[in-house]
């Protein structure tokens, strides 16, 4: 250990003599990262860890709390610093948990269905049964038609999803020509101000919320939707703040057994169910991210921070694998590394494990406004200048392959650098490309340096959101590649003396910005 410590200090040495200069740290360093993320793997104990064993964590539910404490005391039984639960920020959907779940088809002939409640959606008196009733109104006078047809039926709402045969690879991973074409900085083809597009129907929001209307007056026995495929229901939640009323029960069907009951009442037939829902409300309208870290030692950098994390909350349906227990193995794996090689690293390396990120990034917000950027007052903390950099999975359980930049050409050298000894391991491919819908957006709209990693998409896209998001969603060989080379990457960011520089102008351009809304 000694050698490491002396090869680091010459290396550092001589780095000070270059300011803006970036460096990789050595070989033999390297050796020891990999050694210990291949040979020494807790990837598959954490893997049963944190799926079989916690369960679904739906946000601010009883399961999440209990989850929450099991990762606590885990991260403290690893021996990791100032590990503790940490408030980000006010929930107003509040707890909810399903307890239990019985959905069939009893006439024309009986068929049980796998089927998945809609988070936050209410309980049907015990076991209920009914008659099916297909809701497809074209305008606002067939709502108005409705009246008095609703309660003691069950509501099937319109088939909005088609099964289509597919001749391409339920799972894959990306092509030489794909990753080359990541490659190409994409904002030459990019019309300004039209980077987003955005499909706005208001005829149909409007209908849409006379059928619900319709629906919280009348009280159907239920209501089911179609979602999933392949006999897989997906999960998603319907809207509710906590101490309203309890809504209706609504559950979700997948598409062969939702659309086989719509085609068959449209047709004229009598369809029944008979179902038994039951749903718990709680009133923790609290989301919470999970801290640990190494702590910084160098006296003038261990204020700094490099931030590593994932989101911890998962949907209700599975086991939350994929999306994302993957990326929390993984982050959790790289401290582990770390830590266990004995390395003292210069800047502060924090681990964080997000909670509510599939309901808006709650964890991930309520972070950046506490520590880094006042939203109210328009003003930086201090933690924002400490902020060295982010690093984020949270697109399944796919090998790293490289990493989105952001559009941020100051990063390039940096990960030109460290990136060298991960080459070998597929990681070689760096994209100034942006991309979004996870916790990373949090911290770049603040323009700080903050990436996800390009992952292959294996079997994702037909996984996550379903109750098929179970431990066997897990490529356990990928997510100990991963593991090193978040190790690699973190511990380089922590011990350069250097680091990516805040995107120009900022922070001053947030208070310009929020002033033009």
């Amino acid at each position: 250990m000694k050698r490491v410590v002396n090869l680091l200090v010459a290396l550092f040495v001589l780095a000070n003599t270059a300011a803006y200069s970036q460096t990789c740290l050595p070989d033999e360093l390297a050796y020891k990262v990999k050694n210990e993320g291949f040979s020494k793997s807790k990837i598959e104990s954490l893997a049963q860890f944190m799926t079989d064993d916690m369960g679904p964590r739906l946000a601010a539910s009883q399961l999440k709390v209990r989850a929450e404490q099991m990762m606590v005391e885990k991260l403290k039984e690893m021996g990791f610093s100032n590990v503790k639960i940490e408030f980000a920020y006010d929930f107003p959907k509040g707890g909810w948990d399903n307890k239990m779940n019985y959905v069939a088809m009893t006439s024309p002939y009986y068929c049980s269905f796998a089927a998945n409640p809609k988070a936050w959606s209410g309980s049907t008196n015990g076991l209920v049964k009914g008659e099916c009733i297909v809701v497809d109104p074209k305008n606002l006078s067939e709502v108005e038609a409705l009246k008095g047809k609703l309660a003691g039926k069950i509501v099937l709402m319109p088939s909005t999803q088609t099964y289509e045969i597919k001749f391409t690879p339920l799972a894959s991973r990306y092509t030489d020509e794909q990753l080359a074409d990541m490659e190409l900085d994409s904002r030459a083809s990019t019309s300004p101000g039209r980077r987003y597009s955005y499909n706005f129907n208001p005829s149909a929001r409007e209908l849409q919320s006379a059928v619900n209307n319709h629906i919280k007056e009348e009280k159907p026995l239920a209501v089911v939707s179609g979602g999933g495929s392949f006999n897989v229901p997906s999960s998603r939640g319907v809207q509710y703040k906590a101490g309203q009323p309890e809504p209706v029960a609504e559950i979700i069907l997948p598409l062969e057994d939702h659309a086989r009951m719509v085609r068959m009442v449209k047709k004229g037939e009598k369809v029944e169910m008979e179902l038994n829902i039951k749903n718990e409300f709680t009133a923790n309208t609290k989301i919470n991210n999970v801290i640990a870290e190494i702590p910084g030692t160098d006296p003038k950098l261990k204020d700094e921070v490099v931030l590593i994390g994932a989101h911890f909350d998962s949907w209700h349906g599975g086991t939350g694998a994929a999306d994302n227990a993957s990326g929390c193995i993984v982050m959790t794996e790289a401290l582990r590394i770390i830590k266990e090689l004995g390395i003292k690293p210069k800047r502060t390396i924090r681990l964080a494990l997000w909670g509510g990120e599939e309901q808006g990034l709650y964890g991930s917000r309520g972070y950046a406004n506490l520590k880094l950027y006042d939203n109210e007052k328009k003003k930086a903390l201090p933690g924002y200048d400490d902020f060295a950099l982010y690093l984020n999975m949270d697109n399944g359980s796919g090998r790293f392959r490289g990493i989105y930049l952001e559009e941020n050409d100051m990063a390039v050298p940096f990960f030109q650098a460290w990136m060298q000894p991960l080459e070998s391991l597929g990681f070689n491919t760096l994209s100034l490309r942006r991309t979004g819908s996870t916790d990373h957006v949090t911290f770049n709209r603040l323009g700080l340096p903050a990436y996800q990693f390009i992952q292959d998409p294996l079997e994702y896209g037909r996984t996550y959101h379903t109750v098929m998001d179970t431990y066997e969603r897990l490529s356990l060989q990928d997510l100990r590649i991963d593991a090193v080379i978040v190790a690699w990457l973190a511990l380089n960011a922590a011990m350069d003396d250097a680091r990516i520089p805040v995107k120009p102008g900022y922070p001053a351009i947030l208070a310009t910005q929020q002033n033009r809304r």
